[in-house]
């Protein structure tokens, strides 16, 4: 290969996915759907797939993800997540799942990511947890699931990679605060309700500001357990363009990360360097 065309091939765009799921109470049948979802990606070329929030269980009352609770670094989900990488030689962002935490009756809602050898290189445990009340809806996480107080990044092929989980995208200093990055990963499992009113405004709302990729993973459909979750997974690009979007039911939704492109939003409005305070 020549000098010239290493230097094109070292440039083409990092490939990432979003894999939307609609999750069940079955944890097993949920690790059989995610593991299809991410043969699919890594065959379709993917380098980096993100799950969503709650990928590995979406039960029927809130108290049900403390029977399935992990210890770090044991349990059938991470061993999932480690093999996964493994075997598809990918990054894989495992979503979010129940760790056990401090107290008996809470768990951390924690998101794990492994490298493509199947080593863990990073943990977030979700700071914001969602409290919602309207009408028949009602939502306290904080019930279940004890808040995480550490930001996480980690560093990917393509660069500074930062983690967040569905509720954290409606407070933007955390954005803010996780640095310089060329990608920033929402896991999520958004509501119908405030989906439809926010869920698009506030992704391309951080991808604007911090002018970088935002991947969004989402559960996307009427669950067994009567939730409905809003979907639209998407790839956002550093000018607030949508890359891929997937509406509804599972799938995939795939792009590249162009280091080009953010260094071209960057220079044409430099925004991110302007920036004063935090």
């Amino acid at each position: 290969m020549s000098e010239k065309s290493s230097e094109s091939a070292s440039a083409a765009p990092f490939q990432v996915a979003a894999l939307q799921m609609v999750s069940t109470p079955d944890r097993d049948r949920n690790l059989a759907d995610a593991g299809r979802l991410i043969t699919e990606a890594a065959c379709g070329g993917a380098q980096l797939v993100l799950l969503p929030e709650y990928f590995c269980f979406m039960g029927f009352k809130d108290t049900d993800k403390l029977v399935i609770r992990e210890t770090p670094g044991d349990g059938p989900i991470q061993q999932f997540l480690s093999d996964a990488a493994r075997e598809h030689r990918v990054w894989i962002i495992g979503g979010t799942l129940p760790l056990q935490s401090p107290e008996a009756n809470r768990v951390l809602n924690t998101t794990l990511v492994f490298d493509p050898s199947g080593k863990q290189v990073a943990r977030y445990d979700k700071i914001h947890l969602f409290n919602f009340e309207r009408g028949e809806e009602s939502f306290d996480e904080a019930r279940t699931i004890c808040p995480g107080s550490k930001l996480r990044t980690f560093n990917a092929p393509f660069g500074r990679v930062g983690l967040s989980v569905c509720y954290d995208l409606r407070f933007p200093e955390l954005y803010r605060k996780l640095g310089d990055c060329a990608l920033m990963v929402v896991p999520s499992a958004f509501t119908y309700t405030t989906g439809r009113a926010h869920w698009q405004t506030l992704l391309k709302a951080r991808a604007v500001e911090n002018q970088c990729y935002v991947l969004a993973a989402a559960q996307g459909g009427t669950h067994e357990n009567g939730r409905k979750t809003w979907g639209h997974s998407m790839l956002i690009d550093p000018w607030g363009e949508i890359v891929d979007v997937r509406d509804e039911g599972a799938g995939v939704v795939m792009g590249g990360i162009d280091l080009d492109r953010i260094k071209a939003v960057r220079a044409s409005l430099p925004a991110y360097r302007h920036r004063v305070i935090g």
